[in-house]
């Protein structure tokens, strides 16, 4: 149960895919729908925070009009809406499935099928959540790992790594986690190595331990 006040706290959550072009019609994208984002923005506007949603390319919205939507389609127009917010917020939840990589030239015209093969040159994207830590100042900085395998140990890496204050891991392999479930089963790691396990749960439930986890780091601060 969340007990803190959210009120005068400036939250900044990205949520959803990102979308990278190859040509006109054709993207380089992942399965992400936003949905445990969006419920994380709707239970910090519930809490009575101010709540900014970077949100990619999904057909999902949040319900509360208070949230304010910010819509982006690329990794880089991701980066710039975070920066445009990132100094004056409190809070910073980086729960968006970026696309690692993007075509290194994007085609004018659809590429035509003519070949049995077809190459494309990938470069790799700006980390945002690398550079989110590097400027950081005071902001609680969450980040999000999917994992395929040795989740925990992962997971620390990049706290460590991106200079985050909360990670939030979840492993792929396990029914009803990872993208496209109204379920998700976590485990967060803050930066002194405490572990917080979760059960499977609905995300909106989720999105409350996500919470009262931050509330008690916070408190410990």
């Amino acid at each position: 149960m969340v007990k803190m006040s959210f009120k005068e706290k400036k939250i900044l959550i990205t949520a959803g895919p990102t979308y990278e072009a190859i040509d006109p019609v054709r993207f380089i994208g992942n399965r992400s729908t936003g949905k445990m984002g969006i419920a994380i923005a709707e239970r910090f506007a519930e809490a009575g925070a101010e709540v900014i949603l970077v949100l990619g390319p999904t057909h999902l919205r949040p319900k509360n009009p208070a949230i304010k939507l910010v819509s982006v389609e690329t990794g880089a127009e991701m980066y710039d809406a975070c920066l445009k917010n990132y100094e004056d917020s409190d809070i910073v939840i980086m729960s968006a499935a970026v696309a690692d990589y993007k075509p290194l030239e994007v085609a004018e015209q659809k590429i035509k099928k003519s070949d049995t093969t077809l190459t494309l040159q990938l470069v790799k994207t700006t980390d945002i959540l690398f550079e989110l830590g590097k400027l950081k100042n005071n902001q609680f900085l969450v980040g999000f790992a999917l994992e395929t395998e040795n989740l925990i140990e992962n997971a620390t890496k990049k706290l460590q790594k991106k200079n985050l204050d909360l990670i939030v891991a979840n492993n792929t392999n396990s029914s009803g986690e990872g993208f496209g479930f109204d379920t998700n089963k976590v485990i967060m790691i803050d930066r002194n190595n405490n572990l917080y396990n979760f059960e499977l749960k609905q995300k909106e439930e989720v999105a409350s331990d996500i919470l009262s986890v931050i509330e008690k780091c916070l408190e410990k601060k």
